[in-house]
């Protein structure tokens, strides 16, 4: 109120709230030069203010651009941009920051395009065989049994020595790989096909490389993929094969081109050999992994090569091995899958 005093009489007759209002104006500071705009216009009378009053281009200017040619000139090329995403090339955990998109995003490392089709033999899996093969290997447990308990399969130690103490178990006997359990089917880990890799070993390649011309060629036409190249990795003096040789090609395929293949192999290649019984049902690794092999004779069976046969040297034709790789854990899994695809075995049954 004293500070009121000292107003004059008609400022007190005032309201309270416009006194204490604050009363100013908005400064602005001009950073722009009218001189030295006025100085620079004439240096930009060349400049249109607009692209529409442009003139058109003549036809000897329209023949003198080619940025094609300007590009195809360039000696060194223009660097990409600097914002251009590209995935972590190794994956650091789940916890990093930094994690590698889906298989399915096309900026992935290992995105691939497709499927654009669906393989009849895939087809029917879906279809017939997974519920038959869920079926024929079911197994009923009644609700509340207990599991049975699972026998130790590695060995331990007999404690003779003070040094046995806090050691790891020993391997299994007589193996140092410790193999794969059988799991029992159910709809969850139902068997199918994984990828199918064919390899083809060309010793003749090592004095004439034309030979691994003409095994790459065949993969090639077989899988719709580029084979590599394999080298030797042992020396056989008897044979004349010295380690780091090239001698072989393979490739793998995975996917519905795996499916494809397999398709090929039942219904058009193996109704097509003279005498043949099958494949020996000992093969596999106790893995689910089978494998089989085509001579040069059955080579020319497939149609891929058929077609084209006049294409490759009868002499060099190579042979080949089949590893289809499957989702069991056991060879007698494997077995039921491939006979449900039709794939015949014969001889006696190694479990």
């Amino acid at each position: 109120m004293a500070s009121l005093r000292g107003l004059s009489r008609p400022a007190r007759s005032l309201p309270l709230s416009q006194l204490s209002r604050q009363t100013y104006t908005a400064g602005s500071i001009r950073c722009a030069s009218s001189q030295a705009a006025e100085a620079a216009a004439p240096a930009l009378n060349d400049l249109e203010q607009s692209t529409l009053t442009a003139p058109q281009l003549s036809p000897e200017e329209k023949k003198e651009f080619r940025p094609w040619k300007r590009g195809a000139d360039r000696k060194f090329q223009l660097p990409g941009s600097r914002y251009q995403y590209h995935p972590p090339k190794y994956e650091r955990g789940p916890l990093h920051p930094i994690q590698s998109p889906p298989s399915s995003d096309p900026i992935a490392r290992d995105f691939v395009p497709g499927p654009f089709n669906l393989p009849r033999l895939k087809q029917t899996y879906h279809s017939t065989i997974a519920p038959d093969i869920m079926t024929l290997t079911y197994m009923h447990v009644p609700p509340g049994t207990p599991p049975k308990p699972a026998p130790e399969r590695l060995r331990a130690w007999d404690g003779s020595s003070p040094y046995h103490k806090n050691r790891p178990l020993r391997g299994p006997m007589g193996n140092s790989v410790l193999p794969l359990m059988e799991r029992h089917i159910n709809f969850r880990n139902i068997p199918e096909i994984k990828e199918v890799t064919l390899a083809s070993y060309v010793p003749e390649a090592i004095k004439d490389p034309d030979h691994l011309l003409v095994a790459r060629s065949v993969l090639l036409a077989l899988t719709g993929t580029t084979p590599e190249i394999t080298h030797t990795k042992s020396n056989v003096v008897q044979w004349g094969i010295k380690a780091g040789e090239k001698a072989g090609v393979k490739t793998t395929i995975y996917g519905n081109a795996a499916y494809e293949f397999l398709d090929r192999c039942v219904h058009l290649v193996f109704p097509r050999i003279k005498d043949w019984k099958g494949i020996r049902a000992t093969t596999g690794d106790d893995s689910g992994n089978l494998s089989w092999g085509f001579t040069p004779e059955e080579i020319k069976l497939f149609p891929e090569v058929e077609v084209n046969y006049w294409l490759y040297p009868a002499k060099m034709l190579p042979g080949c091995r089949v590893y289809v790789k499957t989702s069991a854990t056991s060879d007698r899994q494997a077995r039921l899958l491939l006979q449900a695809f039709g794939v015949p075995f014969y001889g006696p049954v190694r479990d």
